[in-house]
């Protein structure tokens, strides 16, 4: 009789080490993995923003994008990326980076199609400041030669958070 309870007993301790160690097992593989760390902080939230765009009228806005911070959080500048996609007005696709800066000059700035007028201060507004923050604006002009615009042409702009990857600004604007 005294067997049969010792037989009992020594399946319920294997089973409890066989429980012990599955846990031990799954504790030392989450950390081996990485999900113990820190999670990255998440992208800034542009809660609302607006744009215009100026067609080609040859007169001193011509070309001019204007992408507006409404509300949401700040942007460090230097996190963001602009992407341009001009394929229905013209084919080409061009990405301002390396900001803060006040001139688009194409080898440091611009990543694609080189549809930017780099002449020295056609990058306004926020484009040289530390911060996008609500209220202020990403002013540039497409170059005229590069990309001309009549009304009614559409571009897409996007603002990508860099060090996330996601697109805190979609605007979609068709020039006036």
């Amino acid at each position: 009789m005294f067997g049969a309870e010792r037989g009992q007993s020594e399946v319920l301790g294997e089973v409890l080490l066989v429980g012990v160690a599955v846990v031990v097992a799954a504790v030392l593989t989450l950390g081996a993995l990485g999900f113990g760390e820190e999670v990255d902080d998440p992208a800034p939230t542009v809660a609302e923003s607006s744009g215009e765009l100026v067609a080609d009228d040859g007169g001193f806005d011509n070309q001019r994008v204007r992408i507006y911070h409404e509300a949401g959080d700040p942007v460090r500048v230097e996190n963001v990326e602009i992407a341009v996609d001009a394929s229905d007005a013209c084919e080409k696709r061009g990405r301002i980076v390396g900001l803060p800066t006040n001139t688009i000059d194409a080898d440091e700035n611009v990543r694609g199609a080189d549809i930017f007028d780099g002449r020295t201060g056609q990058a306004k507004g926020a484009l040289d400041d530390e911060v996008f923050a609500a209220g202020d604006v990403f002013d540039f002009r497409l170059a005229s030669g590069a990309c001309e615009l009549d009304p009614g042409d559409r571009i897409t702009v996007r603002i990508v958070h860099t060090p996330s990857g996601a697109v805190i600004v979609e605007e979609r604007l068709t020039a006036s």
